[in-house]
């Protein structure tokens, strides 16, 4: 027996050693051939070529660290004050639930391996009576046993969904404050994928803090209840010799973790980077369509992807790695180290556990035993956990991150490239400007037009209007017709003098290309507000907004939708609006929307390009009747006779502002 099972280890040692050394060849050939693992081919163009490059909002972007530390868990305690807000709270009491459940769990486990040694023992002992008494005794109470496992899965799935609840309401509401989703698309240049990170990233980090809290709590409840129950029957060498080896061993795999944090970082990074040039190929295929673009958009997107996959495959390599040195310590070594220990008091003479017969001798073996090895397992969960916190490191770094950025977006604080060093500027700098709020006119006192990156357009900008005099804003591109309107609007910061306006929600802007949100034919019209919001209002109900439509000549719109036998429910017919309607319906929408809200002041950027002469005089002409002062950015000449002033600007930093006179020549193109 001795020869063939020493054969029969030598047999299985080789062909691991077989296995191992082919992996470690496979790596070798695979990093050698990694220079020109993406060679180009002329026509498949897969893998992408040298020559495509992309940059999405910075080059090199800046990782936060990521490491199992302080700062760590500073964050990660900011983060769950965020997830769980009190201690007496539906949060607190699920975190409660899973801690009790655990206990419920470790208990089970310890009922299970005295039941299944005393079943074994009556076996042993041929005791057919005893054996089914104690087995039918074991299956009545695995239903409890089943019922508290489930309780615990529940327990862990609904803690990650409020945790995630929590988390994201938080920063949705920092996100949606004010405009901040602007300033973060537009002003700052930190964050280039918030997508990303409110749904990945929240998602993929509290499904890690809740995983980790059983992974954790777990085994230090095993260890806890083990040691004691080890310590109080063969003494404490043993438990202190696995103590020991936790140490140690635990201390040695997390320091060689230590990448995975930033491997983490970098992978979401990259996922979203390959999310976000999907998405800019699905709004601006019509673009790409008429340029024939699909090529060139295949090679960045597989530009993309190959990094992106590179990354990953660099990854698997460090985790297969780390993944062979932490089976080796945590659980093979642990379990050698387990024998030894459970071995010490059977070795030692006179010690009381020798003390009665064989039968007691391996009676007491088995159980301890077990229980040592349910002690080195728990041992081996908790060093083996490591892994993942530092995985949570990631997520906890990433998330903290866009947590920061919020709260100085909103708080007015921006980074991005600079042309010129606001420190040595001499016109201002970002939000040294002043803004008074004041009804019926909007005045410009020395307020330079300043373009976010610190571009000059105008240096001082002096005009005021008053309630009735209508605008007509005019020049070439690029000169800053939009940049006026941005900082009227208070999307781009001030950098100096006074500017004087209505509060908000008393100046609308209606784009060349409206917006049409997601919902019924009649929120379209009543845009941003709700239909209760629009009851509360008092002053609109559904046969004003039908007026409204008529104004524009979309009428048949909501008779389209209320005839017999159609899908439509009238004002509730719900449609992708976006794609239903034709360029000029969309136009005409968005002026029955103004006449909705009856602002005082209403900016119109070429907002009725693709809608008829006699339609858009009709529309400037309520407007005159409803007092609703417009800005208008239009070349057409039919909107002279509309406008008592034009504001001309000639792209090289002067501007007029001038009322228009019977005689006054085209201007700005």
């Amino acid at each position: 027996m001795a020869p063939n099972l020493s054969k029969l280890v030598t047999r299985k040692s080789v062909a691991s050693a077989a296995a191992v050394a082919a992996l470690l060849y496979i790596l070798k050939r695979r990093r050698g051939k990694r220079h020109n693992y993406y060679s180009v081919k002329p026509k498949s163009q897969w893998p992408p070529n040298n020559d495509v490059q992309y940059v999405i909002k910075e080059e090199k972007p800046k990782q936060p660290k990521a490491h199992v530390n302080k700062e760590f868990f500073r964050q990660l305690r900011q983060l769950l004050a965020i997830g769980i807000p009190g201690v007496f709270t539906v949060e607190a009491g699920y975190a409660l639930l899973i801690a009790l459940s655990l206990v419920g769990r470790s208990l089970c486990d310890l009922y299970l391996i005295h039941t299944s040694t005393l079943i074994e023992t009556s076996i042993v002992n041929m005791d057919s009576a005893l054996f089914k008494k104690r087995l039918l005794r074991f299956v009545a109470t695995l239903p409890v046993i089943s019922v508290v496992n489930n309780i615990l899965k529940y327990g862990i799935g609904e803690m990650k969904l409020r945790l995630r609840t929590n988390i994201s309401r938080h920063l949705i509401d920092q996100y949606l404050k004010g405009f901040t989703y602007y300033k973060m698309s537009n002003l700052d240049s930190r964050i280039a994928n918030p997508d990303q990170l409110l749904v990945t990233d929240v998602d993929k980090f509290c499904e890690s803090c809740t995983d980790l809290y059983s992974n954790i709590a777990k085994p230090m409840l095993d260890m806890m209840i083990y040691i004691y129950r080890l310590t109080s029957a063969i003494g404490g060498t043993t438990p202190v010799i696995m103590l020991s080896y936790l140490v140690v061993a635990g201390g040695f795999l997390t320091h060689l973790r230590k990448p995975i944090g930033n491997l983490t970082v970098k992978e979401q990074r990259l996922e979203g980077e390959y999310r976000h040039i999907q998405s800019r190929l699905i709004t601006n295929s019509e673009e790409i369509a008429f340029y024939q673009g699909n090529t060139r958009e295949k090679l960045t997107m597989l530009a993309s992807f190959h990094k992106l996959v590179t990354h990953l495959r660099k990854f698997l390599e460090f985790k297969v790695a780390i993944g062979v040195v932490d089976n080796f310590i945590g659980k093979y070594i642990a379990t050698v180290v387990g024998f030894y220990a459970v071995s010490i008091p059977f070795f030692k003479k006179n010690h009381p556990i020798l003390s009665g017969s064989p039968d007691h001798r391996f009676k007491c073996y088995y159980t301890y035993g077990r229980m040592l090895l349910k002690l080195a397992e728990a041992i081996g969960r908790l060093v083996l956990a490591g892994r993942e916190m530092t995985r949570l490191a990631g997520f906890t770094a990433r998330v903290t991150e866009i947590r920061k950025v919020l709260a100085e977006l909103n708080e007015n604080k921006y980074e991005r490239t600079m042309i010129i060093d606001p420190k040595n500027n001499p016109i201002g700098s970002p939000g040294a400007g002043k803004i008074l709020a004041k009804d019926n006119i909007i005045r410009f006192d020395r307020v330079p037009l300043i373009t976010p990156n610190g571009d000059v357009l105008i240096k001082e900008l002096t005009f005021e209007v008053k309630s009735g005099i209508n605008v007509l804003v005019c020049g070439p591109n690029g000169c800053g017709k939009s940049s006026l309107f941005r900082v009227l609007g208070e999307l781009w910061p001030l950098w100096g003098g006074v500017m004087t306006k209505p509060p908000k929600g008393k100046l609308f802007y209606i784009p060349q290309r409206p917006y049409m949100t997601l919902g019924t034919l009649r929120d379209q019209v009543i845009y941003p507000h709700t239909r209760a919001e629009m009851l509360r209002r008092g002053n609109a109900k559904d046969e004003d907004l039908q007026k409204y439509l008529d104004l524009v000549q979309l009428g048949h719109l909501l008779e389209r939708e209320s005839q017999p036998g159609s899908e439509g429910q009238g004002w509730d017919t719900v449609a992708d609006w976006m794609d239903v309607l034709s360029g000029g319906e969309k136009q005409r929408i968005a002026m029955a929307r103004l006449f909705y809200h009856k602002p005082q002041f209403a900016i119109l950027d070429e907002c009725t390009s693709a809608v008829s002469v006699d339609v858009e005089d009709s529309m400037y002409s309520y407007c005159k009747k409803a007092n609703i002062t417009l800005f208008t950015v239009s070349h057409r000449r039919s909107l002279w006779k509309h406008h008592e002033y034009y504001l001309l600007m000639d792209g090289r930093g002067s501007y007029e502002f001038k009322p228009i006179e019977p005689d006054t020549e085209e201007f700005g193109s």
